[in-house]
């Protein structure tokens, strides 16, 4: 069976449906993934596959509809709001548990805000890429400038979290995977807060190891390329049919590809083009999921002539977006002229479109400051991402396509899993990137916050402006004003070219005749007891 198209073409299963799965799990499920997670501890990355483990393990207050992105309840049952905006009280669901058998009450959801709130300034990312900043914007050695003001408890299950502004959207946030609730318990035996023990070349904690939440599954074990979960036996909710759940790290497209014609895995995530072509003439299930990233080349202004804007200019008038699309993105992927997915009804019809020209990209290039210094251009290998699943060959055609109209680039190729988006994001000398975001949440500034709220290293941006306008447009209610605030900041930011946004992809996945139906979701919430054997 071919399951083509994308989730707005039919309707997704709810993650609560009850259907006519076993009371007791007993499926073992393996699901091959193209990159390796890079930390379990949600609070301190954004990276998909580290948060695709850590959805299964850890629930927030709230959660997502998977059709609407509208919130709904989850360890919260159900919450009210001040009139002013700035309280908001959560009832709380009796009687859950952590897997470590401690009580979830309305203190282990305050110690979890507390933890965020004071984050030490060690842990803080170079850009404003953790959860919390993103939403709160700042932590409590700046209290002045943090959205966040307090949490308070009433009983065991009723919690209040005060803020200092309004802010209409903190729901849809707070189901994002950033804000899963961890045992504090294990926050403290497992010292989350110390990243003294080294995986690869990263170092984590001995929470990042094993994380401890109340989700439908409970941590086992990582090793190696595999992470393996197991059915929560004392779970609140509908736990499944899946008692054993492994996470399988296989980085080349074609390998995941005859790891599920053999057998040996159940699913893989990162169909490329190429793979896509196999899968639909043998019959296979390919799901897609509506597009909500957005892949982008990064420009950082701080690298010598970038900072001339008719470089920039020249750079962006270079790129053959339909190319690269047609060549090297899943059919039905978008040509992007800014950062927000179209799904977000934000986009702008006045932003500055840089439509390809070589003829103008070489003028500008000439009546600039440009050199013919050698530019640094940094591109991700052995990897494909939700937003770039071909990176190596994207790479090459954008640096063809910017020799072509006179830049001198050096390749800088790093393995992703040697720590690639670190390394681009805190500006490591790079002139040139490519990179991208997936949203966790839908929401304009679930885009825009993150790439383009604050100061960043990783494109040299410093418009106090667009800042300004970006603080102001998250607090404005669903309406014409925020839309009007969005679609400013977009044109504003397009004239800026702190980066040249190129596609809105769609990302795909693969599963095995067995799989009868999967809870695809456009944010990644995909939590795999709502998954459905035939």
């Amino acid at each position: 069976m071919l399951l083509a198209g994308c989730t707005g073409a039919r309707p997704e299963p709810s993650p609560t449906t009850t259907s006519s799965s076993p009371a007791t799990p007993s499926a073992s499920f393996v699901f091959a993934t193209p990159a390796a997670p890079a930390n379990l501890d949600p609070a301190l990355t954004r990276d998909v596959e580290s948060t695709r483990v850590t959805r299964q393990v850890m629930e927030g207050l709230v959660t997502a509809d998977p059709n609407t992105g509208e919130p709904r309840p989850s360890l919260a049952q159900s919450w009210t709001t001040s009139a002013d905006g700035r309280t908001w009280t959560f009832a709380l669901r009796p009687g859950v548990l952590f897997h470590d058998g401690t009580a979830f009450t309305a203190a282990a959801v305050c110690a979890n805000f507390q933890r965020w709130y004071t984050m030490p300034v060690s842990l803080r990312s170079d850009r404003a890429s953790l959860g919390f900043q993103n939403v709160f914007g700042a932590y409590s050695d700046q209290p002045d400038q943090s959205l966040y003001r307090g949490c308070s408890t009433q009983g065991t299950t009723r919690v209040t979290l005060t803020l200092n502004d309004q802010f209409p959207t903190l729901l849809k946030a707070l189901s994002a995977p950033a804000f899963a609730i961890a045992s504090p318990a294990s926050l403290t035996s497992k010292r989350a807060d110390q990243l003294t023990e080294r995986r690869g070349d990263r170092f984590v904690s001995g929470f990042g190891q094993h994380p401890v939440g109340t989700g439908p599954y409970r941590f086992v074990s990582w090793r190696g390329n595999d992470v393996v979960l197991a059915s929560f036996d004392r779970y609140w909710g509908e736990r499944g049919q899946i008692a054993s759940l492994t996470f399988r790290t296989i980085r080349e497209p074609l390998q995941r590809l005859a790891a599920l014609r053999a057998g040996t895995v159940d699913g893989f995530d990162g169909v490329t083009r190429e793979a896509f072509a196999p899968l639909a003439q043998a019959g296979d299930q390919i799901v897609q999921r509506d597009p909500y990233s957005v892949a982008y080349l990064g420009i950082n202004q701080d690298f010598g002539p970038l900072s001339d804007p008719k470089v920039r200019q020249a750079i962006a008038y270079a790129i053959d977006k339909p190319t690269l699309v047609k060549n090297y993105f899943v059919d039905g992927t978008e040509i992007a002229n800014q950062f927000v997915p179209p799904r977000l009804a934000v986009t702008s019809d006045t932003v500055q479109r840089y439509d390809t020209d070589v003829a103008r990209a070489k003028q500008l290039l000439s009546a600039s400051s440009y050199r013919g210094q050698a530019i640094p251009f940094a591109y991700p290998r052995t990897v494909a991402l939700p937003y770039l699943q071909a990176p190596e060959k994207v790479y090459a055609e954008v640096a063809r396509q910017l020799t072509a109209v006179g830049l001198n680039i050096k390749p800088v190729p790093i393995a992703w899993a040697d720590g690639y988006a670190d390394s681009v994001v805190t500006g490591s000398g790079y002139g040139l990137h490519l990179l991208g975001l997936t949203g966790t949440y839908r929401d304009p500034d679930n885009f825009l916050g993150p790439l383009f709220g604050a100061p960043s290293p990783e494109f040299g941006y410093r418009n106090a402006q667009v800042f300004s306008k970006i603080d102001r447009a998250r607090t404005l209610p669903d309406g014409a004003d925020r839309t009007a605030a969005y679609r400013n900041i977009a044109d504003q930011i397009s004239s800026d070219l702190p980066a040249v946004p190129l596609a809105f992809p769609v990302s795909a996945l693969a599963l095995s005749p067995r799989v009868s139906s999967y809870p695809v979701s456009s944010t990644y919430d995909e939590v795999f007891n709502a998954v459905r054997l035939g």
